[in-house]
């Protein structure tokens, strides 16, 4: 249940904070009020694109924030859990950042995550019907996504797609066996080359690294060989080294230690900075011994490097990657070599993806099929309780045509397959009549924008079952209706906010008197700005907005007896 909604700086809204109600929660007002923008922003809040645009004008960050409860919803837990997200017992706090250049961040219970993340997250929490939606009822390619959602068919649904993915691949794999011999040849020719270019060089991991580290001793010998030897000469050799000053340091120390012991930890520290100095001079003496001046050996080392960056232009950002094309190029040639039982053996994997996939289609097929069976009989006794009581539905189904996967099969095997689909092997759309005695007809051809809007509200509430309460959010569900239907709505919205909670906006007054809280959304100005203002309506309230949502230009005796009413007479 959405519990709390803190909005900034997005569009109108400059500061908005709302607490809803268990139960059927209303949200009325004037046209362009902002009604809908605070479903938009849900809509954000939840995983919908964000936009610099929706930012407030004159601002540089909006956020959307709400508070959730979810006591006992496994699903949502572990889902969180398998997302590093802590989850405390009742609360679930979603919060949704988006900036004037175009960045955004999402967190849930204060730890950022992912937007992939929070949109798998939406399922288990809200579910938003728009007018949007209610168009996409007329497309059939949602009409199986509804029917599966009612069959609970989201497992098998899942197999048939992975079954048909597995068949798309070998089909790939066994149409570039089958290439011509002409091609089999030439990409052998190719894959030679490369492998010989590759194979030539002989290469070894870091071997870059170790050649550049040379090339940098190799060109610069005659001054490492200067710079060793003037250090040799400061530490060690020179009339005044380093190693003859200490020398007679320490012989005085010696004296002074003599006569004063308390010099005696100076004198020693003294003997191993000689000791130090000396391994630092033969050190250097054996190093300048073994610097190369050979331009012969720099110029094969040149050579080398020019011959790696050359296989790295062609193969890859390192000799790593240039390994690894190498061992790629190797399977392709065994593959090409040995095509016919590559062949053999893709042609037995095919056959027995085919026979997967004809099993979990087959079981997909029987659940759907029984499943709407139960869908027809479920819509249909929802209709009646919307006003539609001579309407009937029908779920109806075809198998799937001009099928590409079944004729790649037939052409690489011979073999004759039932048409295969990523969800199935059957299509399905809706059939729809309102008018007792009208012959049913595909929904698109039929319905009336009236009619969609209650089929959608029925649809909503029957195909989708949960164990856990959710928010049910209704954005114009009352477009196209009115009067004796509105008030059929309004009752059936009634019905639902006892199992769970919903938000719903409306220009009916027929709906809003069901209202368990009644929220109004108005626009102002203020500080020369338009923002967008929400009141929680008392009883008092309640019959004023009725009574502007009923038409009355003012708020007359008999206007306001009406509205009082109205919601007493429920």
């Amino acid at each position: 249940m959405l519990r709390f909604l803190n909005i900034a700086n997005f569009a109108l809204i400059d500061s908005l904070q709302i607490e809803f109600q268990p139960g059927l929660n209303v949200l009325s007002g004037e046209t362009g009020s902002g009604k809908s923008i605070i479903i938009d922003a849900l809509g954000l809040l939840l995983g919908e694109r964000g936009t610099a645009d929706m930012i407030r004008t004159g601002e540089t960050k909006a956020y959307v924030e709400g508070v959730f409860e979810f006591q006992g919803n496994t699903p949502l837990m572990n889902l969180l859990a398998e997302s590093g997200v802590e989850t405390p017992e009742d609360d679930l706090i979603i919060r949704r950042e988006i900036t004037s250049n175009g960045r955004g961040r999402v967190f849930v219970n204060n730890q950022m995550v992912t937007l992939s993340v929070l949109k798998a997250i939406q399922p288990h929490v809200v579910d938003i019907h728009g007018q949007g939606e209610q168009q996409s009822l007329l497309s059939i390619d949602t009409h199986l996504n509804v029917l599966d959602a009612f069959a609970g068919a989201a497992s098998l649904r899942a197999n048939v797609s992975h079954a048909y993915d597995e068949i798309s691949r070998l089909l790939k794999e066994l149409e570039a066996n089958r290439q011509s011999e002409s091609d089999r040849l030439k990409a052998l020719d190719m894959i030679e080359f490369q492998l010989g270019e590759i194979e030539q060089a002989n290469l070894s991991e870091s071997e870059d690294t170790e050649l550049e580290a040379e090339r940098i001793k190799l060109a610069n010998a005659e001054k490492l060989t200067v710079l060793c030897d003037e250090i040799y000469q400061h530490i060690y050799e020179a009339e005044h080294s380093a190693l003859a000053r200490i020398s007679a340091v320490q012989r005085r120390l010696n004296d002074l230690a003599a006569l004063d012991p308390v010099f005696q930890p100076q004198l020693d520290q003294l003997a191993n900075a000689k000791y130090i100095l000396d391994d630092i001079s033969f050190s250097i003496s054996d190093y300048s011994q073994n610097i190369q001046h050979s331009s012969e050996r720099l110029q094969f080392v040149e050579d080398r490097l020019e011959e790696i960056r050359r296989l790295k232009r062609k193969y890859g950002n390192s000799i790593s990657e240039i390994l690894a094309v190498r061992d790629k190029l190797l399977e392709q040639k065994s593959s090409l070599l040995h095509s016919e039982e590559t062949g053999k053996k893709l042609e037995s994997e095919l056959g027995k993806a085919i026979a997967k996939y004809q099993k979990v289609a087959n079981e997909i097929s029987d659940l759907r099929r029984q499943a709407a069976i139960k869908l027809e009989k479920s819509v249909t006794k929802e209709l009646s309780a919307v006003a539609l009581g001579a309407a009937q539905f029908s779920v109806q189904f075809a198998n799937q045509a001009g099928n590409q996967i079944s004729a790649k099969i037939f052409d690489l095997l011979g073999q004759k397959v039932e048409d295969i689909g990523r969800f199935g092997k059957e299509s399905v759309e809706f059939f729809f009549t309102a008018n007792k005695g009208e012959e049913l007809k595909p929904l698109k051809s039929v319905a009336s924008g009236g009619e969609l809007s209650r089929l959608m509200l029925v649809l909503k509430t029957v195909t989708a079952p949960t164990l856990f309460p959710r928010t049910l959010i209704f954005d114009e569900i009352d477009s196209g209706i009115g009067g004796r239907v509105a008030e059929a709505v309004g009752q059936r919205l009634k019905k639902l906010a006892k199992t769970n909670q919903v938000l719903c906006i409306t220009h009916q007054s027929q709906i809003a008197r069901y209202a368990d809280t009644h929220l109004l959304v108005s626009k102002e100005v203020s500080a020369n700005r338009t923002v967008t203002r929400l009141t929680i309506l008392d009883e008092d309230g309640r019959i004023d907005e009725l009574v502007r949502m009923i038409g009355g230009s003012t708020a007359t005796l008999a206007a306001r007896k009406h509205a009082r009413e109205l919601l007493q007479v429920q």
